[in-house]
């Protein structure tokens, strides 16, 4: 048994063929993806065992979710040990207005956020919006 197929099965995940193929596709990406980027590399696939693929990785921790303004929900690996929760796994996400991606930057974490009496999060997305290193270092040159 693989990495890969070994880590879906920690993650109470069952690895079937797609799964494996779609956990690669995206630990192999820079950026964080659309549900229509995973169909266009996956175009004979099935988009509902596709979306489904997704959300199963979405609810036992494989990938998170990612609001970027763009109206297009984008998804990317959690990083090894996470399990989104609010408490200590939140990150910063930069969207480029220049080329359109979106990044994880893992590395700069959200503070908590103490909320007032009655208030319960369920959810905490922080989004930088600017240019990024990539199309700065283009328009430099």
């Amino acid at each position: 048994m693989n990495e890969i197929e070994t880590f879906l099965e920690h993650k109470n995940v069952r690895p079937t063929a797609m799964r494996i193929l779609i956990y690669k596709y995206m630990a192999q990406q820079d950026t964080a993806v659309a549900l229509t980027d995973v169909e266009n590399a996956f175009a004979k696939a099935e988009r509902t065992t596709l979306y489904r693929t997704i959300k199963t990785f979405e609810e036992k921790g494989i990938v998170h979710q990612i609001e970027d303004g763009t109206g297009t929900t984008k998804y990317a690996l959690c990083e090894p040990g996470c399990n989104c929760e609010i408490e200590q796994d939140l990150h910063l996400h930069f969207h480029c207005n220049n080329c359109d991606e979106t990044v994880c930057l893992t590395q700069h974490k959200i503070p908590h956020i103490n909320l007032p009496d009655g208030y319960l999060a369920e959810d905490v997305n922080l989004v930088v919006k600017g240019i990024c290193e990539k199309c700065s270092n283009q328009s430099n040159q």
